[in-house]
C-alpha cells in the first residue's frame, strides 16, 4: 500500500510535504472535509482501491528452499561431494557420518533464520487499534484496518494513533513519541505547519501512527497509512534489509574457500602421481579421497556449534540472551558500540535534580533534611507549587498517573517530605489554567486565595514583578541571577521550569488569563531530566579500557544527548564533547558523513533512517558494529548492524526481533560483560583451531608424501575419519568449556580484518603438523620393520598419534599455566578442569576399543596392540612437549593476555 498511498488528488501544493502545508490547502490536497470527512461511498472506494490500513510481510520464500540455503558454503559443498563419492565406492558408514554433520549445522540454522524473519508480524501487531473516525458527519468507532487517506481521526488522552495525521485542531495534545523519535518526553502538538526540512522529532503538527496521547484531544486528517506511514517505512527497511554475515560467518567462508582450492589441488596431484607411478587407478583414487577427508576438518563445524552454543548459555547467566549463534563471536570483535540514549543509557524516567530558590542553587538530595527547607522558605514554596499545580495522580495499585514532568514533580516534593494528601486539603483547587504548547504555562487556583504558575522561564518570569526570598519576605526580582541559574541547570542537560505565586480575590470563583498576567511572585526553579543509569558510566569506562568507542544515537535534542554524553563519560576527554543533529547530518556529503562519525560521539534529532545511514557509515569504514535500542525506530538500525542488542524488559517487540541479543535486565553494562564472554568463545574457537588443524595437516602430508614417493598408505581414509570425528572432536570439545582469562577486557578489539588463521597460528599449525606427519610415518615404518603388518603398522601410527595430540592438548588448555610447577597448586590447576580431563579419559577409551576390540578391528582394518607396542606409541609424548611450547611461543592462543586463567565460579 505504500506506493498508491503517496498518491496526490490536487497537483496544487505536490511538492511539499504535508507538514508543510497549512489547512486550507492539506484539505484541498486531501480532497476531504475538515469537518464532516470523507463521505461513506468515497471512503469505500479508497479502501478498495489502495488496500486496508495494515502492514503485511512480503510472502516470505518456501521453506524447503530456505534449508537448501543453509548447505551454501564452500566447505559444506565439499564435505558434500566427499560422502557422494564414498557412497559411490560403498562406504554408506562415512558418508552417512559425513552429511550427518552438515545436516545439524543446516537444521541449526534453519530455526535461527526462522525465528529472526518474524519482526514483521510483530510490527504489524503494533499499530492495530481502533480509532474514532467522522465520515460523513456521523461519528464513528472503527478498526484502524479501514482508515483511508482523507479520513477525519479524533484523538484523546490513553489512545494510540492509527496513522500519519497531519493535525487540524489540537487542545493540549501531548503525544509519547520515544519508540518512534526517541524523545524521552511527551511533546506538545499543535497545529502549526512546520518547514520542509523539519527533523521528524519536530514535525508538531504531525501525529505519528503507533505514538500514544498522554494528554489532551485533537483532530487531523490521515495523509500516509501502513507502508506509507512512518512507521511503515520501518517496515519496508527491514524487508529489504538481507541479514548481514558476522565477522566470524565471514572469516570461516574465507577458510572454506581458499581450503576447498587447496583441497583440490592436492587431491588431483596425489591421483596424477599415484598414476604416473603406475599405481592402479582405484587405488590412487581411494588414495586422493582419504587426502580429502584428511585434509577436511570435518569436526570443526560441530566444534564451532558446540563453542557457540556454550557461549550462549554463560552470556545467559550474565543477563543476555543470543538469538543467533554467530553474534556470540561477533560481540567480542566489536569495536564500536552505537547505543540509544532514552531507556539504555538512561533510566526513561524524569527526576528533578536540582532546585533553585533565593539565590541557592542545590540538589533534591541535600533536601531531605527538614532544616534545609526551614533555613529557605523559598524552597518550600517552590515544592509545594510542583505539588499543587499538577494533573498527576496517585494510582489505586500505589504509583503515579500522568505526564513524565508532572510525576516527577510529584516524586521530588514526596522526597522532600511533602505530603500530597494534606497539602490539598489544605489547598483546594478550584480552578485551573491547562497547559497548552501556545502559552508555556499552566495555573490554578486555590481555596487557600493563592494562584500559583509553572511554566516555561521565557513564559512565567516576564509575568514576575518580585520574588520569594530565604525568610519567606518579597524582595526585588533578580533577572540575571535567575538566567544564570537556568544556564547552568540547562547546560546538565535539565530542562527546567518556573514556578511563582499570586494573590487571588477571597472566594474568587474562576482564574481567567488576565489574573496571571502580571504582578506575580516568582518562588524558584525545577531542573528535572532522565537520568543516566548508575552501572552506565562505569560500563562505558570499561569499554574504553577495551578499546570499544561509545557513540549516542538518539532522536532527543543536541544539548540534552551532550549533557548525558557527558555524564557517563563518552568522547576521547582530549577535548570538548561535539554531535550533530539529524537536519546536519542531512546536508553532509558522504565524504564528510565517514569521517563525521569516526570522529564525533553524539548524534541527536536523529531520524530512523539516519541511524541506518550512521550503522552503515561506521560499516564502511571497517567497523564492527554492535547497536543498542529498544524502540520501534530502532529495529532497521538493529538488523543492519553486526550485532543487535535490544532491550529484553522494556523495549518494543518489534526491537527486540529484530535484534541478534536481548538484554534481560535492560542493562547497557550488560553489553560489557557480554563482549568479554564473546572475547572468551573466539579465543576458544582459536584453540580448536590450533588443535584439529594439525592433524589434518598431518593426515594430508602423509597421503601426499606417500603417493609422491610410491609408499604404502600410512594410514587408510577409515583411519582418518576416525582421527577427525571421534578421536579430535572427544577432546577439542573440552576446549570450549575453558573460562575466561583474566584481563581480556584490557586488550584491544581484534582488527576487523584479522584472517582467522593468522600468520603465528599459521606457523604454529604447520610446526605441529611437521611433527604428526613425522610421527606417523616413524611408527608405521618402525612397525613395518619389527614385522608388523600393514594393519598392525597403520594401528601403530594412529595410536602415537593420538597419545601426542593429548600432550599437545594440554598445552593449549589453561591448565598449562600450572603443570610446569610442582606440587599441588600445579595438580590443583588440572583438578578445576573436569570438562578436559573427561575428554582426555574417553579419547582414550575410545582408542582401547579402536585397537583392542576385534569387531573395531575388522571395521577400521586395525589390530590388537601388545603392551610393548602400546609403550612405543607413548615415546612420541615426550618430544610432542617442546614442540607444543614452541608452538605456544609462535602464536600464544592459550592466553594472550599473559595472566592465569581463572574460571567464572572463582572469581565470582
Amino acid at each position: 500500500m505504500s506506493g498508491p498511498t503517496t498518491r496526490l488528488w490536487d497537483e496544487n501544493h505536490q511538492d511539499l510535504p504535508f507538514h508543510a502545508l497549512e489547512g486550507a490547502a492539506l484539505v484541498t490536497r486531501l480532497g476531504s472535509d475538515p469537518e464532516r470527512g470523507l463521505s461513506d461511498e468515497e471512503a469505500a472506494r479508497r479502501l478498495s482501491r489502495f488496500g486496508p490500513n495494515q502492514l503485511t510481510a512480503l510472502p516470505g520464500r518456501p521453506g524447503w528452499l530456505r534449508f537448501l540455503d543453509q548447505f551454501h558454503n564452500p566447505l559444506l559443498y565439499t564435505l558434500l561431494v566427499t560422502g557422494l563419492i564414498k557412497l559411490w565406492i560403498d562406504s554408506l558408514g562415512e558418508a552417512l557420518v559425513i552429511w550427518s554433520v552438515t545436516l545439524i549445522n543446516a537444521v541449526i540454522g534453519f530455526v535461527q533464520e526462522d525465528r529472526a524473519e518474524s519482526s514483521i508480524a510483530a510490527l504489524a501487531q503494533s499499530v492495530r487499534t481502533q480509532v474514532d473516525a467522522v465520515r460523513g458527519g456521523r461519528e464513528l468507532r472503527l478498526p484502524s484496518e479501514q482508515l483511508v487517506i482523507g479520513d477525519l481521526v479524533r484523538l484523546s488522552a490513553g489512545a494510540r494513533v492509527p496513522a500519519d495525521l497531519r493535525l487540524l485542531q489540537v487542545r493540549e495534545l501531548r503525544l509519547d513519541e520515544s519508540a518512534l523519535t526517541g524523545e524521552s518526553l511527551p511533546v506538545s502538538k499543535s497545529a502549526q505547519a512546520a518547514p520542509v526540512d523539519a527533523a521528524l522529532g519536530d514535525r508538531l503538527g504531525m501525529a505519528h501512527a503507533g505514538s500514544f496521547v498522554t494528554a489532551g484531544q485533537a483532530t487531523g486528517l490521515v495523509v500516509a497509512c501502513a507502508g506509507a506511514s512512518e512507521v511503515g517505512q520501518i517496515s519496508t527497511v527491514l524487508r529489504q534489509r538481507q541479514s548481514l554475515s558476522t565477522p566470524l560467518t565471514r572469516k570461516f567462508q574465507r577458510f572454506s574457500q581458499t581450503l576447498l582450492k587447496l583441497i583440490l589441488v592436492l587431491a588431483a596431484l596425489t591421483f596424477a602421481v599415484g598414476l604416473i607411478r603406475q599405481r592402479s587407478s582405484a587405488e590412487m583414487f581411494d588414495g586422493a579421497v582419504a587426502l580429502a577427508v584428511g585434509a577436511i576438518p570435518e569436526e570443526l563445524p560441530a566444534i564451532v556449534t558446540v563453542t557457540l552454543a556454550i557461549g550462549v548459555k554463560r552470556m545467559a547467566r550474565r543477563n543476555a540472551i543470543i538469538r543467533k549463534l554467530p553474534a556470540v563471536e561477533a560481540l567480542g570483535s566489536t569495536t564500536v558500540i552505537c547505543s540509544d540514549k532514552t531507556g539504555t543509557l538512561t533510566q526513561n524516567r524524569m527526576l528533578v535534580r536540582e532546585i533553585y530558590a533565593a539565590g541557592d542553587l542545590c540538589t533534591l538530595e541535600s533536601l531531605w533534611d527538614q532544616e534545609s527547607l526551614v533555613a529557605n522558605r523559598a524552597m518550600g514554596e517552590t515544592l509545594l507549587a510542583g505539588l499543587l499545580c499538577n494533573d498527576a495522580r496517585h494510582s489505586e495499585e500505589g504509583g503515579l498517573v500522568g505526564d513524565p514532568t508532572e510525576t516527577a514533580l510529584l516524586v521530588a516534593a514526596r522526597s522532600a517530605g511533602l505530603d500530597h494528601e494534606r497539602s490539598l486539603i489544605e489547598h483546594p483547587r478550584r480552578d485551573a489554567i491547562p497547559f497548552e504548547s501556545e502559552r508555556q504555562y499552566m495555573a490554578t487556583l486555590h481555596g487557600s486565595a493563592r494562584i500559583l504558575v509553572k511554566g516555561s522561564v521565557e513564559a512565567v518570569l516576564p509575568r514576575c514583578l518580585s520574588q520569594l526570598n530565604a525568610t519567606g519576605s518579597d524582595e526585588p526580582l533578580d533577572d540575571e541571577a535567575i538566567h544564570e541559574a537556568v544556564a547552568s541547570m540547562a547546560g546538565r542537560g535539565q530542562r527546567v521550569l518556573a514556578f511563582a505565586v499570586g494573590l487571588a480575590q477571597p472566594q474568587q470563583p474562576s482564574l481567567e488569563e488576565h489574573h496571571v498576567a502580571r504582578g506575580l511572585q516568582f518562588v524558584g526553579l525545577q531542573g528535572m531530566l532522565d537520568p543516566p543509569r548508575p552501572e552506565v558510566i562505569a560500563a562505558v569506562a570499561a569499554c574504553r579500557a577495551a578499546g570499544i568507542r561509545v557513540k549516542m544515537i538518539t532522536g532527543d535534542h543536541l544539548e540534552t544527548a551532550l549533557a548525558i554524553a557527558g555524564q557517563i563519560g563518552l568522547g576521547s576527554g582530549d577535548g570538548p564533547l561535539e554531535g550533530l543533529d539529524g537536519p546536519a547530518l542531512t546536508r553532509l556529503a558522504p565524504d564528510s558523513l565517514a569521517s563525521s562519525v569516526e570522529r564525533l560521539d553524539v548524534f541527536a534529532r536523529v531520524a530512523p533512517a539516519q541511524k541506518l545511514e550512521l550503522v552503515r557509515a561506521l560499516q564502511a569504514n571497517g567497523e564492527i558494529v554492535a547497536m543498542t535500542g529498544d524502540g520501534v525506530n530502532d529495529a532497521p538500525a538493529l538488523k543492519q548492524a553486526d550485532i543487535g542488542i535490544a532491550m529484553g524488559r522494556g523495549g518494543t517487540e518489534v526491537a527486540r526481533e529484530a535484534a541478534d541479543m536481548l538484554l534481560t535486565d535492560d542493562n547497557f553494562a550488560t553489553i560489557e560483560a557480554a563482549v568479554e564472554e564473546g572475547r572468551a568463545v573466539y579465543l576458544n574457537l582459536r584453540k580448536s583451531l590450533a588443535f584439529v588443524l594439525p592433524v589434518n595437516g598431518a593426515a594430508s602430508m602423509t597421503i601426499l608424501l606417500a603417493a609422491l614417493l610410491g609408499l604404502e598408505l600410512p594410514v587408510t581414509a577409515l583411519q582418518v575419519l576416525w582421527l577427525n570425528m571421534v578421536s579430535s572432536l572427544t577432546m577439542s570439545v573440552p576446549l570450549a568449556f575453558e573460562p575466561r582469562c583474566e584481563g581480556l577486557m584490557l586488550q584491544p578489539p581484534r582488527p576487523p580484518r584479522q584472517p582467522l588463521l593468522t600468520g603465528g597460528l599459521i606457523q604454529r599449525i604447520l610446526l605441529v603438523s611437521m611433527f604428526n606427519w613425522a610421527l606417523i610415518f616413524s611408527l608405521f615404518a618402525w612397525g613395518r620393520h619389527d614385522g608388523l603388518d600393514l594393519a598392525g603398522a597403520r594401528t601403530m601410527a594412529v595410536q602415537g598419534l593420538v597419545l601426542a595430540q593429548m600432550v599437545y592438548l594440554l598445552s593449549i588448555s589453561q591448565v598449562s599455566k600450572g603443570l610446569h610447577r610442582l606440587g599441588e597448586r600445579g595438580w590443583g590447576q588440572l583438578t578445576q578442569a573436569p570438562v578436559l580431563l573427561l575428554g582426555l579419559a574417553l579419547a582414550l577409551m575410545l582408542q582401547v576399543t579402536f585397537s583392542q576390540l576385534a569387531w573395531m578391528n575388522q571395521l577400521f582394518g586395525t589390530e590388537a596392540l601388545s603392551l610393548k607396542q602400546w609403550l612405543i606409541c607413548a615415546l612420541p609424548m615426550l618430544p610432542m612437549l617442546p614442540v607444543a611450547l614452541a608452538g605456544q611461543r609462535l602464536d600464544p592462543t592459550t592466553d594472550p593476555t599473559g595472566r592465569e586463567l581463572v574460571p567464572v565460579e572463582r572469581r565470582a
